[in-house]
């Protein structure tokens, strides 16, 4: 169960566009990166680049110069800088000082090691060892699910660092390490060498219990602490910790366990979460026998089951590890619903703007009461906004949904559930040939999730390209938004034209008032968006109002160009009709081709498919 007490050291990474930001927040942003760029230049660091960003701060990676390394040989060429961010109150900063201590108890080959630490007026820095690769959500993203022989190649490593965490050893007794946050983002693996290294220890701690359930202490007086009867595990990240992790419970060894079980499912199955594996389970995603069952107990609902799972991964991975396998052997999939895919390259920052979420929701927790009175903004966005209420399985429909947000697309979907089935219409226009196999993987994963939720409603999400978003800004929330002169809404022309009998088309207006949007436009504008929708194209337009920055999102394209004159016109008297708009949130409108849409039957979970026990005969 979720308290304030156990949540009090919640985390969810913040990866919001730069092109989202107002221009003043945009600036700070840049100047942030400049100076951080610069501080790190004055050192002779040289090819500063930045790597990561979150909720607590920035990660830069830097080379070293040929100077410095002569005079410490033993310094890596690649070295990372985490600067926290100097706005957050001193008790979060000190976490990155705690960060920095628990690095420095670990010294494995496949964890890159700290070089120092060190406070620079009210900031944090912390340098360390650049791990050679990309991270596992990024290679996710590029191939789709891994092969079975990098799967189990990951899964080996990872069991090493594991069995090497439980048995740290501190001043001559066992103090083992509970990492905390292992997920695919916080694993960079090597492509030319296929090695590892896990990053990011901002949520390790001591272990409270250890792998056989027995409070870890050196004497009686440990044990009788009030740190024995509280946790001092912090969250990680909700995507991928397990269910003892996520209710509260003290920290243990298992936690690593069960993070482990949940990042090798999400590269297994071309993934961003482990919410779905009951719908898209580990016995179905081609996996060896073995392998897959003991991962389906690693995330089992039974705590039995998990360590026991757990402790079957940790004592035959390295039997497992040494499975004959057959590289000829591939996951083939064809793509359920269409997609299109651009035969050249554009700069796209994918959004991905859902509406229509409530009735996923099942019920209503009784955490709802206790949560209210929490002051975490992260916590604000992501569980009251997102996933409270729901299950499993339909958070792991909407975090699907988010992954395709992570590629070069634009387009839509609106997906429509009645008793007979689940009712799909899409245009998605992906802008990177490289990356059709795990774009056409994951889409085809919201459509195995959407067929396992048995329910009647509508879901519709726009995605957009945040590099065409208009920025309207005001001095004050009493004041209006005026636009420039020059600004313009974007459009694209189709490659040919079609008239309006070629197809039929559906949008919003079909389902009425969204319940999830909060913004209500003025009468004059609905009737010119109302005049748009008449005329026959694709794509979205979506209204953000902030107190002080008004954001306009679209992506459009006109397939009848006969009108292209009317449409030009209609998106100008859009423009016109922005001071009219009052009030705060957000309210979209979407239209998509009708002639895409394709049925599906409902269905509650994949089939089990494994690896074949003889994988010779199937060369």
């Amino acid at each position: 169960m979720l308290t304030p007490a156990n949540i009090k050291h919640f985390y969810i990474p913040d990866e919001q566009s730069i092109y989202l930001l107002s221009h003043k927040d945009a600036k700070k942003l840049k100047d942030w990166f400049k100076l951080c760029t610069d501080q790190l230049l004055l050192l002779g660091y040289q090819n500063i680049e930045l790597i990561g960003k979150g909720a607590f701060g920035f990660a830069f990676a830097g080379t070293v110069s040929k100077a410095n390394i002569s005079q410490n040989t033993a310094q890596s060429q690649q070295q990372v800088f985490k600067f926290s961010r100097i706005n957050l109150p001193q008790h979060v900063q000190d976490r990155f000082e705690e960060e920095a201590y628990m690095l420095s108890l670990v010294n494995h080959p496949y964890v890159p090691r700290l070089i120092e630490y060190q406070r620079i007026n009210k900031q944090s820095v912390l340098v360390m060892d650049r791990a050679k690769g990309e991270d596992l959500e990024k290679i996710s993203l590029k191939y789709g699910p891994l092969s079975v022989q990098l799967v189990i190649k990951i899964a080996g490593q990872l069991s090493d660092i594991l069995l090497y965490l439980r048995g740290h050893q501190q001043q001559g007794q066992t103090k083992p390490i509970v990492h905390g946050d292992i997920k695919p983002s916080n694993i960079v693996f090597d492509e030319s060498n296929e090695q590892v290294g896990l990053i990011d220890w901002g949520s390790s701690v001591f272990a409270q219990i250890d792998h056989q359930g027995q409070f870890v202490g050196n004497n009686v007086m440990d044990l009788m602490s009030s740190d024995m009867q509280q946790t001092n595990a912090r969250l990680g990240d909700v995507y991928f910790i397990g269910d003892d992790q996520l209710n509260g419970g003290l920290s243990s060894v298992r936690f690593d366990e069960q993070g482990l079980a949940s990042t090798l499912y999400a590269i297994a199955s071309g993934q961003s979460s482990r919410f779905g594996h009951k719908v898209i389970s580990p016995n179905s995603l081609g996996l060896p026998q073995e392998l897959a069952k003991t991962l389906t107990a690693m995330m089992s609902d039974s705590p039995q089951i998990r360590e026991k799972g757990g402790d079957y991964f940790i004592n035959n991975m390295q039997y497992m590890k040494n499975l004959v396998l057959n590289e000829k052997i591939r996951q083939l999939h064809t793509s359920l619903i269409p997609t299109r895919v651009s035969p050249y390259y554009k700069e796209i920052d994918t959004v991905v703007y859902s509406s229509r979420k409530s009735f996923l929701r099942i019920e209503v927790y009784q955490t709802e009461q206790e949560l209210r009175y929490i002051d975490d903004a992260q916590f604000e966005r992501y569980y009251k906004n997102y996933m409270q209420g729901m299950g499993d399985t339909e958070k792991a429909f909407v975090a699907a949904v988010s992954r395709l947000g992570k590629y070069p697309v634009v387009g839509g979907l609106a997906v429509r559930w009645e008793d007979s089935g689940v009712y799909i219409d899409s245009s998605l226009n992906l802008y990177d040939t490289t990356l059709q196999n795990s774009f056409e993987s994951s889409v085809n994963n919201v459509v195995h999730f959407a067929r396992a939720i048995n329910r009647n409603g509508v879901f519709k999400c726009c995605m957009f390209n945040a590099r065409d978003t208009l920025h309207v800004e005001r001095s004050d929330e009493n004041s209006v938004f005026i636009a420039e002169k020059t600004i313009q809404i974007p459009y694209e022309l189709s490659a040919v034209s079609h008239t309006e009998h070629d197809t039929h088309m559906h949008s919003y207006f079909e389902d009425g008032d969204d319940p999830d949007e909060l913004l209500t436009l003025p009468k004059k504008l609905m009737t010119v968006i109302s005049q748009l929708n008449s005329i026959h194209h694709t794509g979205c337009i979506i209204f953000e109002s902030l107190p002080t920055h008004l954001k306009i999102h679209s992506d459009y394209k006109l397939l009848n160009h006969s009108m292209e004159l009317e449409f030009k016109s209609l998106l100008k008297d859009v423009i016109d009709l922005i001071p009219t708009i009052e009030g705060l949130g957000i309210s979209g409108f979407m239209k998509l081709p009708f002639k895409d849409t394709r049925f599906f039957t409902h269905q509650g979970q994949l089939p089990d498919k494994f690896y074949p026990k003889d994988p010779n005969q199937h060369t």
